[in-house]
């Protein structure tokens, strides 16, 4: 299962539908479902920057922010240049991964890694366990 690590808040606006665009400085031709992995960095000044950009939208409290493992699941559904941007979340000179069917997902803790990454198997075992279908 592949993963990409996302700094707090935006990982959170993400997985709660409210982040269409992950700003990256390399594109991508990787297309699919990808898990939304929550860094476990955050310094107060970002969350304070997010918390103005993001200007009416109610964020958790900083410390309510889980950090380190999985938070939720998307599918990037294309790679946008930063000269075809459309959404207010694609940040110029950036390429945007546009970010389709995003939802949160209960948090697992697990390492994350720089671009995208496998999760180690006992993470990807423990997440398919918690959602697969009930035995009849």
């Amino acid at each position: 299962m592949k993963a990409l690590s996302i700094r707090q808040p935006w990982a959170w606006l993400i997985v709660n539908g409210h982040k269409d665009i992950e700003n990256r400085t390399w594109p991508t031709r990787f297309r699919g479902r990808v898990l939304v992995h929550a860094s476990k960095g955050m310094t107060r000044a970002e969350y304070e920057d997010v918390s103005a950009f993001a200007e009416g939208l109610q964020l958790p409290a900083r410390d309510d922010l889980e950090r380190g493992g999985i938070v939720g699941v998307a599918t990037i559904a294309d790679c946008i240049p930063s000269e075809r941007r459309t959404s207010i979340w694609h940040m110029e000179g950036q390429f945007g991964f546009q970010i389709a069917n995003a939802r949160a997902l209960p948090f697992v803790e697990c390492k994350g890694a720089l671009g995208f990454f496998n999760v180690p198997d006992d993470v990807a075992a423990l997440l398919r366990s918690m959602h697969a279908p009930a035995a009849a």
